[in-house]
């Protein structure tokens, strides 16, 4: 556990280094990417420096009661008292260290997409979808986020067969990921006359937005040649190696440029093709990552695959993941904030275990 939190200050000392480089920051692209991943290893640069500070004072108090001609009897037992307080300090460190080691950087992201879709239970299925949603728009104004409708497909009774919304804000994807999955609501239909409950579903997927791809191309994974340009002839195209190939080693994307008449133009010419290519490979593999994301998260809309149960009767909503209950009411009207908190320090609890 201490090696990954020095090797992540490692890279942070690194990374701070390289963003002193008048080189790299005259490259937008490269230097944003490399201000994002230091920003991320922000918490754990800091967490390693409070655990080296911590590791020097407990070294310094145990030399102090080691050393026989050291303090009086009652600065010794200040000493004591202070390593005693170094070690609870220590204990509440190792906690804050694990979480961020076990934390997924992805929980940070600011922007989200989020899919409802109405599962079993025909109309009613519906308004249980549109019930969902405006939860989630009550939550995002507790919140502070910024909720836009993006698209929606809407059923015969006034309920949604399919919404979807993006929603902006701090560490939004932290706050919303668990509501991924299977929710079944459990009540009285506006249209049952018998007063049965009737049991419908839907699903919601939360998917971290895409940002713009920070395409960073190393030197090390280009091939470049240089060859004679072949064409209508001439002095100029026999005598000079003015084209030019390059070729993306891990993806074996190639590009060669012969147009121009200048090798520098040529290759200036090539890496535009090649990162233009890589950028849309990139952008599918994104959208396929996503695809994938979204199949995993919903599940197969059916009743009995749920995360949580809205009981309207007993005013229950039990998120099964944590067999805990909460009001109904309170759950409804976007108070999401203590069931989310359980769910997430769950999350963190499990993630420790496995370390």
């Amino acid at each position: 556990m201490v090696a990954k939190l020095r090797e992540k200050a490692r890279r942070y000392a690194e990374l701070t280094t390289q963003l002193s480089d008048p080189e790299i920051a005259g490259d937008h692209v490269r230097y944003s990417g490399l201000l994002r991943e230091q920003g991320l290893l922000e918490s754990a640069n800091r967490l390693a420096a409070r655990m080296g500070e911590l590791i020097d004072r407990r070294f310094q108090a145990q030399e102090m009661i080691a050393d026989d001609t050291g303090p009086d009897p009652e600065m010794l037992e200040l000493v004591r008292e202070e390593l005693a307080s170094l070690e609870e300090l220590e204990g509440d460190l190792d906690r804050e260290i694990k979480t961020v080691l076990v934390s997924d950087p992805q929980w940070d992201r600011n922007k989200i997409i989020v899919e409802i879709r109405a599962g079993a239970g025909g109309d009613e299925a519906t308004l249980f979808t549109g019930d969902l949603f405006r939860m989630y728009q009550r939550f995002s104004e507790e919140c502070g986020f910024r909720l836009e409708l993006m698209s929606d497909k809407t059923s015969e009774v006034g309920g949604f067969k399919e919404i979807v919304f993006g929603v902006r804000g701090d560490k939004a994807f932290r706050w919303f990921r668990f509501e991924s999955g299977g929710h079944r609501v459990q009540r009285v239909p506006t249209t049952e006359s018998q007063g049965r409950i009737h049991t419908s579903a839907a699903t919601v997927a939360v998917l971290p937005e895409a940002e713009d791809v920070d395409l960073q191309i190393k030197p090390e994974d280009l091939r470049i040649d240089t060859m004679r340009a072949s064409g209508a002839g001439g002095q100029h195209v026999n005598k000079t190696e003015s084209a030019v190939r390059i070729v993306h080693l891990p993806t074996d994307t190639m590009v060669v440029c012969m147009d121009e008449k200048s090798q520098h133009k040529n290759r200036a010419q090539a890496m535009r093709i090649l990162r233009s290519r890589l950028f849309e490979a990139e952008r599918r593999r994104l959208h396929d990552e996503r695809a994938e994301a979204r199949r995993s998260q919903v599940g197969t809309g059916d009743r009995s695959d749920r995360v949580r149960t809205y009981n309207f009767p007993q005013n229950r909503c039990s998120d099964h993941r944590i067999g805990r209950n909460f009001s109904l009411e309170q759950v409804m009207a976007g108070r999401l904030e203590p069931l989310v908190t359980e769910l997430h320090e769950k999350d963190i609890e499990n993630r420790i275990e496995t370390l």
